[in-house]
């Protein structure tokens, strides 16, 4: 297992394999087992399609941060560099280290820093816009955020010393577990409790997709929960009471407008409230569950 994972890397075909059966798996599931009733603005298709388009950039900008991310792991190696050179870890030592650092820096800490970063949050707003949030949400991020998180992944790599293995099997995990928790799909309320205690379930990451404030800035773990447990940022909603969107920042009207989405970030925040407020009255959200009235916070 561990020479399949070392030599991943060069075969991005069986990379491909992961994200595209994950997501057909998942794309059925969704037809029968659903979370909830989406009603999206032509056809699920048609917002597939929006979303794999961001999907699609995202791939290549990660497939230059490949080069990178390999000269980061045998440099480190080489010069006896990172916790797992430290600390003398074997290869199980090495593969847990690099999982828990690596979803650290490039799932929870980056992710927290979006929320709470107003010029940043422009750009992960465009996460936070989709209305129906499915499998296809996983990969919605705007190009600049890709970036972002693929510096802050780098920096993982650099304060575990992690070996390539190590870094495609949290990867391939990353890639599964990313999917899974957008998908809409219902599980059973005690397995998806139970997975939350330590994962981040479907369930979890649904309240952070809520479409109101203080919920959308909790639950900010990509595949472990145990980061928003540790700093008070885990919170739970009832699915029924979830609502997907924005309350503010981007039209929900809007949400599946390619090039809107693409360009929003660059207007400010300030112009794109206006333009909301004087263009096109806020719509809520299309689900049908009911949503207590949350009182919101200031604006970020």
């Amino acid at each position: 297992m561990i020479e399949y994972f070392n030599s991943l890397e060069q075969r991005p075909l069986e990379r491909l394999a992961f994200l595209v059966g994950g997501m057909l798996l998942l794309w059925l599931l969704e037809g029968a087992i659903p979370l909830l009733s989406l009603q999206y603005k032509r056809n699920k298709l048609r917002h597939a399609g929006i979303n794999f388009s961001f999907t699609l950039i995202h791939l290549v900008i990660h497939t230059g941060f490949a080069v990178v991310i390999v000269l980061l792991s045998d440099w480190s190696r080489a010069h006896n560099w990172g916790l797992i050179q430290w600390v003398g870890a074997g290869t199980l030592g090495a593969i847990l280290i690099s999982f828990f650092v690596l979803d650290f820096f490039g799932g929870w800490l980056v992710h927290l820093v979006q929320h709470k970063t107003a010029p940043l949050w422009r750009f992960h707003v465009i996460h936070h816009s989709d209305n129906n949030v499915d499998v296809t949400t996983g990969l919605r991020h705007h190009p600049f955020e890709s970036v972002l998180r693929g510096v802050f992944f780098l920096a993982g790599v650099l304060v575990a010393g992690a070996p390539m293995y190590a870094v495609m099997i949290f990867q391939t995990a990353l890639v599964l577990a990313t999917q899974a928790t957008h998908a809409n799909i219902h599980l059973p309320r005690r397995l998806d409790t139970a997975l939350s205690y330590f994962l981040v379930s479907p369930n979890m990451h649904k309240v952070h997709h809520h479409w109101q404030q203080p919920y959308t800035d909790s639950n900010y773990g990509a595949v472990l929960s145990i980061w928003d447990r540790m700093f008070g940022t885990f919170m739970k909603l009832e699915p029924d009471q979830i609502r997907y969107g924005l309350d503010r920042y981007y039209p929900n009207e809007h949400d599946e407008h390619f090039g809107r989405l693409m360009a929003a970030p660059f207007k400010g925040m300030k112009a794109a409230i206006q333009q909301e407020q004087t263009s096109t009255p806020a719509t809520i959200p299309p689900q049908t569950a009911s949503s207590e009235v949350i009182k919101e916070e200031s604006v970020k």
